[in-house]
């Protein structure tokens, strides 16, 4: 079985976005991070709909469920975890003498 998370979509330093110049023609970085919060995001529908139709009994195959919830939640602890370090990083830099 294999999770795909966000992270194996970071392409930040790939030589084929960096024109000569410098500038980045790749997906900007405010775009990629709303892009994996969606992703995120659908992962807890998906696992939420599930466990409601496990609930109600449209469904029995608790592996599936299992299997999505964990997707979510793992998927949701990545996240909260690049988040910190986005804020430990900005807090950083906003220590730092001018």
């Amino acid at each position: 079985m294999k999770i795909n998370f966000p992270v194996n979509q970071i392409n930040l330093i790939n030589k084929n976005n960096i024109t000569e110049g410098g500038n980045n023609n790749g997906v900007s970085f405010s775009d990629f991070l709303n892009n994996s919060i969606n992703k995120v995001s659908n992962l807890q529908n998906e696992a939420e709909k599930l466990n409601q139709a496990f609930a109600i009994g449209k469904t029995d195959n608790i592996h599936q469920v299992m299997i999505a919830s964990e997707k979510a939640e793992m998927a949701l602890q990545f996240t909260l975890q690049i988040r910190n370090k986005i804020m430990d990083a900005y807090q950083e830099i906003m220590r730092m003498p001018v």
